[in-house]
């Protein structure tokens, strides 16, 4: 009876678990084999989500060849694209932890030997991938791929192409029937969305930290080669358990610092700055501040630009050579010794890589788009803890601007504004007591961006916030300002006209008020209560650390 790879199979004292898992129609040969679960979040409600049940099929194939026994359960997978713009957003950001907490009991309570995680979108790849570094057993990560992008008048589009052309539709730029046209055409096929935002831009990660297969993050959802690399996951999952490498032998510092690099190189979502420091928490290394983000951030190169930073879409990016054709590019300034899921270190992984095979998305370390990331964290009396603002994204004409606040306390109050014509050129809009906290829940302030440039004034008006920004979003905006106005930071102290100075080549944002005026701002300051059903949003409310320390549940 010590047959069994794994040890709670052994023995009499197995022999009720062997025959609940024979219940489930596997048998003594199966389950003498190392146990590899498949954490699925297959769902038809989530477009980045809806082929998992057929690359699940290629893993347990895979396992199987490989000498392992698959067992499959299943995750939540919310959309942010469902969940926009109604308080469906609220519990979007809350849901990775709940995903990281999930996983972890059902793995801790039935001792699987591996894991294997499928998922695409913005936080169920973080929430998983937390999971991993918490268990710390042998894990590897498997996408869907991104979807390809739509075409509308001869141009490439991602889904968000429906929000700007609301804006088209207000302005009579459209009538009814091409809006529906263009609905209609959107979102043309399964996978994550075309663009850079936080769903690709986290698979990209995951791949750059080692936790995928070389080149699996950006082949297309409807790629045969997609089921390829999902078979090879399966089979390198049991090679991981039988060589006794697990999730933090990959997650190292210096795995999780290349990572990080590489989304500033990619100008990555500004969303993956808080994820990433919610892996580096539960993979064992403290706290990763922001300043040190900061410091990484500016001397890290952007050499690659992908929609919304550029016409360029994640289809582009992936026939560019994707994510090992920037680590190619930016291996002087990585730690290539780690370790990786292939078995192989990431500088044996970029061995038979060529580098960039289109410089007009990826370009050659020595011929950057910028000379540092394309993200940014900035700091001053706004955000003494640190916000994070997007310069691949942002206008030139805005990289130093100084404009007059108008503040609004929620998403709707600040897109009827805008859509109402009340916003001018030259206004920072500022939208508070949108935090963790605050919120609750930290959700995406992407419709009024979107709104923005739907009105024609997303070149000339900034947004700032406490809240997030959604990955597709462009032009001037600054999120996870902190602490939140919750919390009593300044940004609940800003009136209506007041001054805000942006300058992101400095890395400061500034409201332009005396200290004493804010002193004086400060006695008569009354925190804001945003009535919230019941349930786990008051208990995220209660247990979120700030968004300067990746909004972690505690």
């Amino acid at each position: 009876m010590n047959t069994y790879y794994n040890e709670r199979l052994r023995g009499d004292r197995g022999a009720l678990k062997r025959a609940l898992y024979k219940a489930c129609g596997f048998n003594d040969q199966d389950l003498m084999k190392p146990v590899i679960a498949i954490a699925d979040s297959y769902t038809d409600a989530t477009a980045g989500h809806a082929n998992f049940d057929r690359i699940r099929e290629r893993v347990v194939q895979g396992i199987k060849d490989e000498g392992g026994c698959a067992m499959t359960f299943g995750c939540i997978a919310p959309c942010d694209g469902i969940a926009e713009g109604n308080i469906g957003m609220r519990y979007i950001l809350p849901s990775r932890d709940l995903i990281a907490s999930s996983i972890e009991c059902m793995c801790r309570a039935h001792g699987f030997d591996g894991l294997v995680m499928l998922a695409s979108c913005d936080k169920i790849v973080p929430g998983m991938l937390m999971a991993a570094a918490r268990l710390d057993t042998s894990a590897i990560f498997c996408n869907a791929g991104p979807m390809y992008p739509a075409v509308y008048k001869n141009r490439h589009w991602d889904g968000n192409i429906i929000t700007e052309a609301a804006g088209w539709k207000e302005r009579g730029l459209i009538d009814e029937e091409e809006f529906r046209k263009i609905e209609n055409l959107a979102e043309p096929c399964f996978g994550s969305c075309a663009m850079l935002g936080t769903a690709n831009t986290m698979c990209c990660a995951a791949e750059a930290m080692g936790m995928s297969l070389p080149g699996c993050a950006t082949i297309p959802a409807v790629d045969e080669e997609r089921l390829e690399w999902a078979y090879e996951s399966g089979r390198a999952a049991v090679r991981l358990v039988r060589n006794h490498i697990t999730a933090r032998m990959i997650m190292s510092e210096q795995a999780l610092m290349n990572a990080l690099k590489l989304v500033f190189a990619i100008g990555g979502s500004t969303n993956a700055v808080m994820h990433l420091q919610a892996i580096w928490h539960e993979a064992g290394h403290g706290e990763l501040p922001l300043k040190r983000i900061g410091e990484t951030a500016k001397a890290t190169p952007q050499i690659a630009s992908v929609y919304p930073a550029s016409e360029y879409d994640m289809v582009d990016y992936h026939e560019a050579g994707g994510v090992m054709a920037v680590m190619k590019e930016l291996s002087p300034l990585l730690d290539t010794s780690c370790l990786s899921v292939s078995g192989k270190s990431i500088g044996e992984n970029l061995e038979g890589c060529s580098g960039s095979r289109n410089t007009s998305v990826i370009r050659h370390i020595d011929d950057p788009f910028s000379t540092s990331g394309g993200l940014a964290v900035l700091h001053g009396n706004i955000a003494r803890e640190g916000a994070v603002a997007k310069p691949a994204a942002i206008p030139p004409q805005l990289m130093k601007t100084s404009l007059k606040a108008e503040v609004f306390e929620s998403e709707d109050e600040a897109i009827e504004g805008i859509m109402s014509g009340k916003i001018r050129k030259g206004t920072c809009l500022v939208l508070r007591y949108e935090g963790p906290k605050g919120g609750p829940g930290m959700p995406e302030m992407y419709r009024p961006m979107k709104a923005l440039e739907g009105m024609g004034l997303s070149d000339s008006c900034a947004l700032i916030t406490d809240g997030r920004f959604s990955g597709s979003n462009r032009g001037l905006f600054v999120g996870h300002i902190s602490p939140e106005a919750y919390e009593g930071g300044n940004i609940a102290l800003i009136e209506n006209g007041d001054t805000i100075s942006i300058d992101i080549d400095e890395r400061k944002i500034e409201l332009m008020v005396s200290k004493n005026e804010l002193e004086k701002r400060r006695l008569s300051w009354q925190r804001k209560e945003k009535q919230m059903p019941p349930g786990y949003l008051d208990t995220y409310r209660h247990t979120s650390l700030s968004a300067s320390r990746g909004a972690l549940v505690i």
